[in-house]
This record gives C-alpha cells, structure tokens and sequence, in this order.
C-alpha cells in the first residue's frame, strides 16, 4: 500500500475546524494530517469572545472541540507553535525555528490580524485590541474598578467589546468615526435601535468622532479626537477593522492581493497549497465573516477527497445579537434610487423591519428586534426569484395563520 498524502493545516480557527471536521466525515484516515496552531489552545469560538469578557462565560464554553476528538479522527494537533516559513520547492514548512512538518498539500488558514490605526500614542500601555483570548485576559486585567475605557471603532466587534466591557461595570464609551453604528449592515433607523440599546446597557456612544491621538505619561490617559475633545481613558480598545494574514504566503512567493488569492476550489497559485476563511481573497473579495469561511471549508474538503466542488462566493447576511436586540441584515442596506423601501417602525418596542424591492424582486432586507423571517429573505435576495402575491405582507408580518378547511 502506498503511503498516505500528508496534509498540513496551518491555523486552528473556527474556518479550520470547520474543514478538519467536513474532510473527517466524507473521508476518514484519507490523508496523514497535521494541524498547526499559533494559540496556545485548540479552535473555540470566537462569537462568545464578548461574553467571555463581560463573564458570562468561561474559555471552556467557547470550546468547540476536546482535544480528544483530534485524537479520535487522527488529527495531529500541535498548539501555541506559529508556522514560520514554508519551503515550496521542497514542501516544508517550518514550525518555530527547528520543527519541520513536510507536506504533500497544505492548507493556510491563518485567519486575520487587528487594524491598529497610526495615531500617536498607539504604543501606549492600555491601548489593546479584541480578537482572541490572550485579547481578552489583557482587556480584563486593565478593566479595574473605576476604570474609564474607550473602545474605537463601531462596527460589529467594537460593539462587543464594549457590552463586555459595561457587563464589567466598566465606565464604557464608543467613538466612531460614521455617522451610525454598524453602517454597513444596518440604515439610520435600524442603527438607531441599537445605539439606544448600547446606551441601555450603559455605554456612552459618541457618533462622528474621529481619534486624533492617544495621550498619556508612561500608558494611556486619554484620546484627544479631532473636534478638540478630550476623554479620560484608562484602557482604550482599537476595534477599526482586520485584514488579511497574508505574511506567511507572502514570504514563500504566493499570489496575493488584500489576501490570498485563490480559485473556486480554494486553490492558491501553487496547486499544492490552499487557503480559506478570512486570509482567503476570492474574485476580488476577502470575506471577514464566519459563514463564507464555513461554506468554502465545504468546497475545499469535497475537493481534497476527489468530489467536484465550486466555491461561486457568497452573498453576505448577518444575524446575530447586539447587545441583546437581534439583528438581521442581508443584500442591499441603502435604498437605491428607483428601488422601493417597505417600512415597518415601533422604536417603542424597539422593532424595524424594512424591505428594499425594485422589479418585484427583493434586493436587501433589514430588521431589528424580530428576525423570524430572516430564512426566507435570504433565499429570495440569494437566487433573484420574483416575489410572490404574498410574499411582501409574509416577510413583513409573519406568515398569516392558516385556516383549516370546513
């Protein structure tokens, strides 16, 4: 019998995983397989990562898998070790300084790095970022009691943090430099509700505000913003953004772009390397979001054990809790001139829901507060199909009961 093709998977994150568990299910013992991650535990969640900081989970919960399961499925796990360098003339790769794995395919799924703008002061002790656990410990360490903590940056993982930090009871404010929270999925309105959600859980929410500098004698004590402003800080949290872990597939020659480029099988430039999840640059996109990580982890495991298999991209929805309001945002945010915006608002009961229609077909879909319709929606957006008589009043209220026949 012939020896098994070895596989190396570089990074243990949610997109890994995800691939070790696909590849293990359709062909089990197919390929003699080594992963390798640079944190020093196995892949865990990275969604409860605000939970976590605000207590109301443990590193345990965020576990996905035990490390038994590696063990069970032949899975040579090796954790707190970076890949290094990668030899592709003699198809090696290089753990630490003297660890050397040789492969005859590799997979780089290295993730992404957090966006640290160049301000002054950024090098401060106190200023720190949110992306993964030793993030996390580091947050909580310099969150004492009466401590003042900024958090920059009003996307998605700018906000977690912050509700992590307020769950602390942390004097906690957001600045952001839109004029809205989360301006890319969600309009004014929608994005209203979830300020005064933030503001709820006891975050201060400053719009329009652009950092300037990052003050302070010896670590941070302050964020000077650009209108002349001055906010006490204690511990300052950059949340602006990440990108692309490109460094390793850089130095061993591989295409690049703002990531990794590759094909619809998640092929790089050299056939014998692949790469998915947020390092990955697919016709021109690099996605920051789980769940294309998780549909090309499909695609890449049908191909590596002989199926055919196309990753055609993905068309992006969100879905998830800010703050505990759920949120729910697919296709088009903005209504485009000549589009039709269908309305429903109660900021009372803190509800929206709006539907962007041009030519009897939807295009985007925003709601807050009640996300039962969220399924249908994105199929609709997804495929272009037109909508039917019903679909409007369904999507907008929930489908009428059915009435049984006399």
């Amino acid at each position: 019998m012939s020896a098994k093709e070895r596989l190396v998977v570089v990074g243990n994150g949610m997109a890994s995983l995800r691939f070790l568990e696909r590849l293990t299910e359709r062909a089990p013992g197919r390929y003699d397989v080594t992963v390798v991650g640079a944190e020093p535990v196995a892949a865990y969640n990275r969604v409860l990562l605000s939970s976590l900081l605000g207590g109301e989970v443990d590193e345990a919960a965020c576990g996905f898998r035990p490390l038994a399961w590696y063990e069970e499925h032949r899975l040579r796990l090796v954790t707190g070790a970076p890949v290094t360098e990668i030899d592709r003339a003699n198809r090696i790769a290089l753990v630490g300084e003297t660890h050397v794995l040789p492969y005859d395919k590799l997979v780089l799924a290295v993730g992404s790095l957090p966006i640290r703008l160049p301000l002054p002061g950024i090098d401060l002790p106190g200023v720190l970022t949110f992306r993964d656990f030793a993030d996390v410990a580091s947050i909580r360490k310099a969150a004492v009691e009466h401590a003042k903590a900024v958090v920059i940056g009003g996307g998605l993982l700018g906000l977690e943090a912050a509700v992590g930090l307020a769950r602390l009871g942390v004097d906690t404010t957001l600045v952001h430099v839109m004029d809205r929270v989360m301006e890319r999925q969600l309009d004014h309105a929608a994005a209203r509700l979830v300020r005064a959600a933030m503001e709820a859980r006891g975050v201060k929410v400053m719009l329009s505000a652009d950092t300037a500098a990052i003050e302070g004698e010896g670590r941070v004590e302050r964020l000077v913003m650009k209108d002349g402003t001055v906010i006490p800080a204690d511990l300052v949290v950059m949340s602006v953004g990440i990108r692309a872990s490109t460094a390793l597939a850089q130095g061993c020659g591989l295409a690049c772009g703002r990531g990794i480029t590759v094909d619809d099988r998640m092929t790089t430039s050299d056939p014998a390397i692949h790469a998915l999840g947020e390092c990955a640059e697919h016709r021109g996109v690099v996605y920051g979001l789980v769940e294309p990580a998780y549909e090309q982890a499909e695609v890449l495991a049908r191909h590596l054990v002989g199926e055919a298999a196309s990753y055609p991209g993905t068309s992006l929805a969100t879905s998830l809790k800010v703050s505990g309001l759920p949120v729910f945002s697919a296709g088009m945010v903005d209504t485009p001139e000549g589009a039709e915006a269908v309305v429903m608002h109660d900021a009372a009961a803190g509800l929206y829901r709006k539907l962007i229609i041009a030519d009897g077909r939807l295009l985007g879909a925003v709601f807050v507060g009640d996300i039962a319709e969220q399924a249908r929606c994105k199929e609709l957006i997804r495929s272009g199909a037109p909508l039917s008589p019903d679909d409007r009043d369904d999507l907008m209220f929930g489908p009428a009961p059915k009435t049984l026949a006399a």
